[in-house]
This record gives structure tokens, C-alpha cells and sequence, in this order.
């Protein structure tokens, strides 16, 4: 990936769950990485310390905020690369505060992008974007099967022509930057693409974000805490290991340069959906222990199903997921059982099913 060893590989809200492991992969490629963070996220100055303790050359740490346009420019302007990861991640928190969730989300996007224009040799920008630009999925029907919602005509997933339809001011903040990021590249010639993505899991993912659930089920499961199913809990998403994207991660920005503007969306496909009330089912099983289960009303917006069509990933990138959602769950247990102490202390604060399932 490397363009020229003056410059580095800049990781916004590298501390992070993703950041941390993506950083990870970068210094083992012998990249230089500069995380930036502002550690404001529970749990993250654990992942910063792990990866310091790993990687004590190589790694240079920028303790700062997106919303800081000074700031991000600085740092942009030493990179090659720029993987976008930072963000305000909770429809929750969203609804609560619009103006901070704009604010970290769309000016802070937008900030990067003003950064990489301004570069003289622009940096390559991978944005990370949500699912949640689809809104409700309106005019997608589905139906109930057993244990799972299906898409009624049978479509292996969600593609990125699904018309946008931005729904909460999360989805409406993040939706806003990922135009904006597609748009740098036709209008500034900007070398952008943008991951449209779905839900991801695997260790160093502390379980108390609204995005973290799979975590959230495992560490309610491992401490004994009820589990809140909102609606009927049959509502189906497809799980993406994180190691997985972070290999798709690293194939996207190689070509970002020769196709700018790409937009995917990112998910573990058909083969790695499950619902809710199947992935308890699967925890169940693997940890030998019934999971107490509780009920409550269905969330406002909340997607029937969600599946990413992964079809223009493996045509453009060659890219499939590797890992199976069984063997990722068993090593997401295997890692937290590790951490166990601080994860079930600090983690899963909330025994609920996230409104970002």
C-alpha cells in the first residue's frame, strides 16, 4: 500500500474497536500508522495500549478531535492513506444530541475530505458509512419464516442502487458525509470510496455501543444478564468479522487510486445472516447455558432484514468473507472470556438488543 516511506497510513478513531485491529494489520505490513482519537469512547485506551505494547516503533498516536479542522488537516497532510473511521456510532445518542452527532459525523467528514483536497498529493480516503442510509428499507417486503424475516422475492441481499432514505439524525449525518465523500471524488477528483456497512464483530469490541451488539449478546450471555429482544427478536442481519474486513479494507484502498468514487456495500452476505433470537439460539449451544430472554416493543425504523449483496465486492475486488459466523463467534467468545473481568465490569452496560442491530 505504501506510496512513500515520509508517509504514513492516518487511522481516524484508531483506539477504536475496527481503528485498533486495522492499525494492527497496517504496522504488521511494515506501514507507518498515525492513530488519531480523541479516547472519548469507554474501553479505548485499552486497544491504544495493546497496540503500543505491540508495536512500539512504527506507531505514532494523535490524541485530538475530528470536529478540530486544523488539527485533521496537520495530520492529513502527512498521509498517503486515510481510512475515516471516527464517528458518533449510536441512533440513541443521535436523537438525544442532532447538533453533536452533525457535528462529529458530517463536519468532521467533511473536514478530512477539506484536508485531502488541500494536500498536494492527495491522500487516498476510505470512509466508513452505515447501512442505516437505507432508512426502513421502504418498499422491500419481507416475510416471516421460523426464526427469521426473508426478503419476500427471495434477493440474496441489499445492492447499492437501493434507493437512500436517511431515517434518524444518525443515518441522516452519516448518509450527508457519505455523499459528500462520494462526491470529492467526481468533483475534486479525490481518490474516495466509501463502505456502506453492516454489522461487525470480533475481539477488541467492547460490547457498549449502539453498534457493538453481537459483543453486547455475548458478554450479557457470559455474565448472566437478561437479554431485551425488541419486537420478536426474528429481525435478521448478516455478520462481518472483523478480520475479514479488514482485508477488504486493504484491497479497496490499493485501488482507490485507478476507481475513485467506488461505493460498496459491506456486510458478511447471504451466508453469514442470522437473526437475533438464531444467534442467541448459537450462543446457547456454545456456552452450555440457557440466555435469560426478555420482550419489548419493536423500535421505530427498525430493518426486517438486512443483508448486503456482496456481489460487486467479489466482481471489482475478488473479495469474500472467509470466516463463518460460527467459527467468528467462537473466537469473539474465546477473546472475551480472556478479558472477562474488565468486559463484564465495563461492558454490556446496557442488557439490551442496540437499536443499530
Amino acid at each position: 500500500m505504501s506510496v512513500g516511506r515520509d508517509r504514513a497510513v492516518v487511522v481516524t478513531g484508531g483506539a477504536g474497536f475496527i481503528g485498533s485491529n486495522l492499525a494492527d494489520a497496517l504496522l504488521r505490513a511494515g506501514e507507518r500508522v498515525i492513530v488519531f482519537d480523541n479516547l472519548s469512547r469507554p474501553g479505548v485506551e485499552r486497544n491504544l495500549r495493546w497496540l503500543m505494547q505491540r508495536h512500539p516503533g512504527g506507531l505514532e498516536v494523535e490524541i485530538g478531535d475530528i470536529r478540530d479542522a486544523e488539527r485533521v488537516a496537520r495530520v492529513v497532510s502527512r498521509a498517503h492513506t486515510v481510512f475515516h473511521l471516527a464517528a458518533q456510532v449510536a441512533v440513541t445518542s443521535s436523537v438525544a444530541d442532532p447538533l453533536h452527532d452533525f457535528a462529529v459525523n458530517a463536519q468532521g467528514t467533511l473536514n478530512v475530505l477539506q484536508a485531502a483536497r488541500g494536500s498536494g498529493d492527495p491522500p487516498v480516503v476510505l470512509y466508513t458509512s452505515t447501512n442505516k442510509v437505507y432508512g426502513a428499507l421502504v418498499g422491500v417486503p419481507v416475510v416471516l419464516n421460523g426464526t427469521r424475516y426473508l426478503f419476500e422475492d427471495r434477493r440474496p441481499g441489499i445492492t447499492e442502487d437501493q434507493p437512500l432514505d436517511f431515517h434518524s439524525p444518525y443515518g441522516c449525518s452519516k448518509g450527508a458525509a457519505d455523499q459528500y465523500v462520494r462526491d470529492y471524488a467526481r468533483i475534486y477528483g479525490l481518490p474516495t470510496c466509501v463502505f456502506r456497512m453492516s454489522c461487525i464483530y470480533g475481539p477488541r469490541q467492547f460490547g457498549n455501543e449502539d453498534q457493538g451488539w453481537v459483543a453486547h449478546f455475548v458478554i450479557s450471555a457470559l455474565s448472566g444478564r437478561p437479554i431485551t429482544l425488541y419486537g420478536d427478536g426474528k429481525q435478521v442481519r448478516d455478520i462481518l468479522f472483523v478480520d475479514d474486513l479488514i482485508e477488504l479494507m486493504l484491497l479497496a484502498a490499493e485501488r482507490a487510486r485507478a476507481t475513485p468514487g467506488r461505493i460498496y456495500n459491506v456486510g458478511g452476505g447471504e451466508q453469514n445472516a442470522i437473526s437475533l433470537v438464531e444467534l442467541l439460539d448459537l450462543l446457547e449451544r456454545e456456552l452450555g447455558r440457557r440466555i435469560q430472554r426478555v420482550h419489548a416493543p419493536w423500535r421505530p425504523g427498525d430493518q426486517r432484514v438486512y443483508i448486503s449483496d456482496i456481489e460487486k465486492l467479489r466482481r471489482e475486488l475478488g473479495w469474500v468473507p472467509r470466516v463463518t459466523k460460527e467459527e467468528g463467534i467462537r473466537r469473539l467468545i474465546a477473546w472475551i472470556e480472556e478479558h472477562a473481568a474488565f468486559l463484564i465490569a465495563n461492558g454490556a452496560t446496557r442488557a439490551r438488543q442496540p437499536l443499530s442491530a
